[in-house]
């Protein structure tokens, strides 16, 4: 009975069961279980907390498996919403039953069927990392070809002396504008003085603008109110007055020029002049004849009345 006993106990000591613990047995149905067999542990954290006990097919659910397993350790509450999840632990594909543990406020009692998840394996994951890179591969391939296709279309004959035509083009072109920039450097050395004296001419418009930038302020404002005035002024009314008067004189003077009115008479008419000429040599004559003898029109006394003694003298 002893040696009965011992072996028991050896058999699940290396088994890893621990026959004294307090065991907690649930289920979970897994479509597929990827490798995992009995007596693999069960994990939370990476920490080993129970084994799997069973694994059974059943054919009522449709040839899923069904997964039963342990939890030996009594601190772990297990909430209702709990998954437990295939998953590899080493990159040689060991498999354990990872716990998840939710958030219900519900345990669950032993004998309960947890939410089963399976991790996706390394083939999966690779195969979905590799997918989008073999996507992009055969486009850089097709692209490649594109770009072989082009060259050897390039690199024919003609293209290929058009092609050293072209390139000894740029360089002379290059050359060029090393001359260019040679000469360049030259004038600025030479004509140095004078750029800094253009820059020093600058910087002192500069400043006196800045001294004198209240002054430009009131100009422009002076403009501004000038402009003012007259975009407020009626121009047009004043363009259309002066227009008006215009054609006034040119009527006045082509009337004048065809000999009309008085104006056009005198202008036009020499013996209506020469009257007047000889008018004025008359008033001319009259008037000096008026200075020389006054008293021959103006008769006049001191002491205002005439001397009757004297007999008057009758006008030649």
């Amino acid at each position: 009975m002893v040696a009965m006993g011992l072996l028991y106990f050896g058999f699940n000591y290396l088994k890893g069961a621990d026959v004294f613990a307090n065991k907690r047995v649930f289920y979970a149905v897994y479509p597929r279980i990827d490798g995992l067999t009995v007596d693999n542990p069960v994990q939370i954290n990476g920490f080993r907390i129970g084994r799997v006990t069973s694994a059974d097919i059943s054919m009522e659910m449709g040839g899923k498996i069904v997964i039963g397993f342990e939890i030996t350790e009594d601190k772990i509450n297990v909430p209702i919403n709990s998954q437990a999840m295939i998953s590899s632990v080493d990159l040689l594909g060991s498999k354990a039953i990872v716990m998840e543990l939710g958030d219900a406020t519900e345990m669950a009692q032993p004998g309960d069927t947890l939410v089963a998840t399976i991790e996706e394996d390394l083939k999966t994951v690779v195969d979905r990392r590799i997918q989008p890179l073999e996507q992009k591969t055969k486009q850089l391939i097709s692209s490649i070809d594109s770009a072989v296709t082009i060259v050897q279309a390039i690199l024919n004959k003609d293209a290929r002396e058009s092609l050293s035509e072209s390139f000894y083009s740029i360089k002379r072109a290059i050359r060029s504008l090393e001359n260019t920039a040679f000469q360049f450097n030259e004038m600025v050395s030479s004509e140095r003085d004078k750029v800094e004296k253009i820059f020093t001419n600058v910087e002192s418009i500069s400043e006196n603008i800045r001294r004198n930038n209240s002054k430009i302020n009131n100009v422009i404002d002076n403009l501004s109110d000038v402009t003012d005035s007259l975009a407020e002024a009626n121009i047009a009314t004043t363009i259309n007055n002066a227009n008006k008067a215009i054609r006034d004189i040119t009527f006045v003077i082509q009337k004048v020029n065809s000999g009309q009115g008085t104006v056009g008479e005198l202008v036009n008419n020499d013996t209506l002049y020469n009257n007047l000429e000889q008018a004025t040599l008359e008033l001319d004559k009259l008037l000096e004849d008026i200075r020389v003898n006054p008293k021959r029109y103006v008769h006049f006394s001191i002491f205002g009345k005439k001397d009757k003694d004297k007999p008057e003298k009758k006008p030649r």
